[in-house]
Parts: C-alpha cells; sequence; structure tokens
C-alpha cells in the first residue's frame, strides 16, 4: 500500500498501481462492488473502457464510477480512424468525463496503429499530456486483425512523438519478443505486466526475458480484472523465485520483482486522481 519508506534523509514513496482493469467488458459481467473489493489490495486502479460499438456511452460509464471512487482513474476507448480528431475534440473527451489517457483497440477495431488518422490523434495527444495504452493482446475475435497487434508497429509513433507516454497492453502477448525490443529502444513505452497466475510458464518466460533485457523498469503491474484478480497477480509475483523450486533454471532478483510491483505508475506516466 501507499506508504513513505525512510531511507535516512529521503523518503521513498511505495505505490502499488494496477495498470490494467475493467468494468465494462461485453465478454464479461462486473458487478462493480466487487471489483470495489478486489481492487482494495491497490493504491490505486486504471479503468480502461472497452472497446464496443457504443464507445460514448462506455466512455461515460467508465467517468461516472471514476467520479464515485478516488481511487480509481479512467482511460477512455477511441477509435482515431471513425471518431473525430482533433485537439478540441480529444480535449473534450477526457476533460469533460474526468478521463486522464486514452486506450486502443487496433487489432480489434481493425486500424493501423500508424494510420495517418491515427498519428493526427497522437498529436493531440501528445500536446494534452494524456498517455495512449494500446490494447492489442487476445483473446481475439475471429475479425481482429492480428497484424495490427504486433509491437513494433509503435516504432514509428514512439519516434515521431518521443514525448508520449505509450503503454504497451499485456506485454504485447503473443509479440512478447517485439515488446522487450520497444522498451529498450524508446524512452517513454513502457509495458503492462498483466499475467496469468495459472500459466507458470509463460509468467516465467516473460519475467526473466524482461530481466535479462535489462528492461524490467519499464514493466507496470497490471492484473487485466476481471479476468484475474489483482491479490493473485502480485502473489504470485512476489514469489516468482519459488515457481522454480528444485530447478537449475535462472532467477531473478526479488527486489526486481518488489519494485515492479510497487512502481508509481500514475508519477511515471505522468497522471494523477485530480
Amino acid at each position: 500500500m501507499c506508504a513513505d519508506e525512510n531511507t535516512g534523509k529521503n523518503r521513498k514513496r511505495i505505490m502499488i498501481v494496477d495498470c490494467h482493469t475493467h468494468i465494462n467488458c461485453p465478454s464479461s459481467s462486473v458487478d462493480t462492488a466487487q471489483y470495489a473489493e478486489s481492487c482494495a489490495q491497490a493504491d490505486a486502479c486504471i479503468i480502461l473502457t472497452c472497446a464496443q460499438q457504443d464507445r460514448g456511452g462506455a466512455n461515460k460509464e467508465v467517468g461516472q464510477y471514476i467520479k464515485e471512487k478516488p481511487k480509481t482513474l479512467g482511460f477512455g476507448v477511441f477509435n482515431p480512424v471513425e471518431d473525430k480528431i482533433g485537439l478540441k475534440k480529444v480535449s473534450a473527451l477526457t476533460k469533460d468525463l474526468g478521463l486522464q489517457g486514452i486506450v486502443l483497440y487496433c487489432a480489434e477495431e481493425r486500424f493501423h496503429p500508424a494510420h495517418s488518422r491515427a498519428m493526427r490523434f497522437y498529436e493531440s495527444a501528445q500536446e494534452l499530456g494524456l498517455p495512449v495504452f494500446f490494447h492489442n493482446a487476445g483473446p481475439y475475435s475471429p475479425n481482429a486483425v492480428l497484424d495490427y497487434a504486433q509491437p513494433y508497429l509503435l516504432d514509428e509513433v514512439a519516434r515521431t512523438f518521443n514525448s508520449l507516454k505509450i503503454v504497451i497492453g499485456s506485454m504485447g502477448v503473443p509479440f512478447v519478443s517485439q515488446t522487450l525490443c520497444m522498451l529498450a529502444k524508446h524512452e517513454n513505452v513502457y509495458a503492462d505486466l498483466t499475467i496469468s497466475p495459472d500459466k507458470v510458464w509463460e509468467v516465467y518466460n516473460i519475467v526473466t526475458g524482461a530481466h535479462e533485457a535489462g528492461v524490467m523498469d519499464k514493466l507496470l503491474f497490471g492484473s487485466g480484472y476481471p479476468f484475474a484478480q489483482p491479490g493473485s497477480c502480485i502473489e504470485t509475483l512476489l514469489g516468482f523465485n519459488k515457481l522454480l523450486a528444485d530447478t537449475n533454471l535462472p532467477t531473478v532478483p526479488r527486489e526486481e520483482i518488489r519494485q515492479l510491483v510497487e512502481r508509481d505508475t500514475l508519477t511515471l506516466l505522468g497522471i494523477g486522481s485530480s
């Protein structure tokens, strides 16, 4: 939980932020009371509006919820190919609803991340200081364009808008190696480490890969709620090396994992509760 850790004259802020939660996914009914209880183990939770036909209604639902729950922050869903773009439009979407970032579903909504209209949108997002979360991991619908889920397609975006805070959702699974390359290459590109506690081998390979690539400091904790519980994800990560008991497989320093869980994601992304 959020605290100040005394280290001589310095005080280090410890904060657990769940950067990947949902309340209005069409594929999963979420009880908002249950959501609040499940996310109580975090100091703050970012709610990503889900992709659906009625984007405006979904954004309003998240905007209303975060007004009632001070520990939550909302990211509005946007489709730059279909929605009106421009500084005033993007500013109105976020300010009017109290949202502090944007989530894009390129694969599901079938647009290239570097589409010309998308590039115009990023220009506005960068000027407004809005982080952009790319939610392009599975499960995919049959009509999703898997090509557009590849993290390397964000290289042009990050090169063109180098002050834009970018988050690659769910480590870009199944394209994890591309994500690690993007994290190492770009200062303002981060990745959301949303894990499935039951997928032990996948968790092991992602975390060790990030450690060996030297990008553990670019990972942000996320649960993917309601598809996983924040508490169980935290326990899995903090007990990571126990997964390797009685093996000779490489381990990851526990301190690096602890720092990942306790990372102040809000400060990194330049957002806050106000």
